[in-house]
C-alpha cells in the first residue's frame, strides 16, 4: 500500500493568507482566457479565428477547484468556438463569452450565486480585466501580464498565461482554503479504490 503524499509545493505563509480571501473563504474564482488560460496569441487564418492553445495543467486545475467546492468562472471579452469547446471539455458551468464589459457581466453572476467580492478570486492579465481584479477578495496575474495589471495583484504568477499560470494560483486557492493535500491525496487512489 503506498504511503500518502506530502505537498512539495509551498508558497509563502503571508501570501496563502492572502489568498484566503477578505477573511471570507474563497467560493468562486474569475478567468480571463487570452493571456491567462491561454498565452495570449490569437491565430487568425482567412476563414478567421482557427485554434487557442490550452494548458493541461490549467484544465486539471480548474477541476480541482471545483471538486474542492470552489466554483470556476469564465469570463472572456472573446468568443469563438475554441473557448467554448474547451470550457465544454472542462464541465465549467458558469462561463461569459464576449464580455465587453466584463464588471457588469460579473456583478449579476455573483449576485445569482450568492457571492460577495471578498469570496472571489479573479485572475486577469490586462486592462478589462481590472474591475475585477481590484474589487475581488484575491487577484493573480500571469507573469507576462501587462504592468497595471501587475500593479494590483496579490500574486503574480512564474509561470506565464497559457502555461501553466491558472494552475499555479488555482494550486495557491487550493492550499490556503486547506484543501490541496486532500486532493493530492485522493489521486492516489485507483478507480477500483485501491492504491496502484
Amino acid at each position: 500500500m503506498t504511503a500518502a503524499l506530502q505537498a512539495a509545493l509551498r508558497f509563502p505563509p503571508e501570501l496563502l493568507l492572502k489568498a484566503q480571501g477578505a477573511g471570507l473563504g474563497l467560493k468562486a474564482a474569475i478567468f480571463d482566457v487570452d493571456g491567462v488560460l491561454t498565452d495570449g496569441r490569437i491565430y487568425i487564418s482567412e476563414l478567421g479565428e482557427s485554434f487557442k492553445a490550452f494548458s493541461t495543467l490549467d484544465g486539471h486545475g480548474l477541476k480541482l477547484l471545483d471538486q474542492a467546492g470552489i466554483t470556476p468562472i469564465i469570463i472572456t471579452g472573446r468568443d469563438s468556438p475554441a473557448v467554448r469547446r474547451r470550457v465544454a471539455d472542462l464541465g465549467l458551468r458558469h462561463a461569459v463569452y464576449g464580455a465587453k464589459d466584463k464588471l457588469a457581466v460579473a456583478q449579476p453572476l455573483l449576485d445569482s450565486l450568492g457571492l460577495a467580492w471578498g469570496e472571489v478570486a479573479a485572475m486577469g492579465d490586462d486592462w478589462p480585466d481590472l474591475p475585477l481584479m481590484t474589487r475581488a477578495g484575491f487577484a493573480c496575474a500571469p507573469a507576462q501580464a501587462h504592468a497595471e495589471v501587475k500593479a494590483v495583484a496579490h500574486h503574480i504568477t512564474q509561470a506565464a498565461g497559457g502555461h501553466g499560470a491558472a494552475r499555479e494560483c488555482c494550486d495557491l486557492i487550493l492550499q490556503a482554503s486547506g484543501r490541496y493535500q486532500a486532493l493530492l491525496n485522493s489521486h492516489l487512489d485507483t478507480l477500483d479504490g485501491g492504491r496502484p
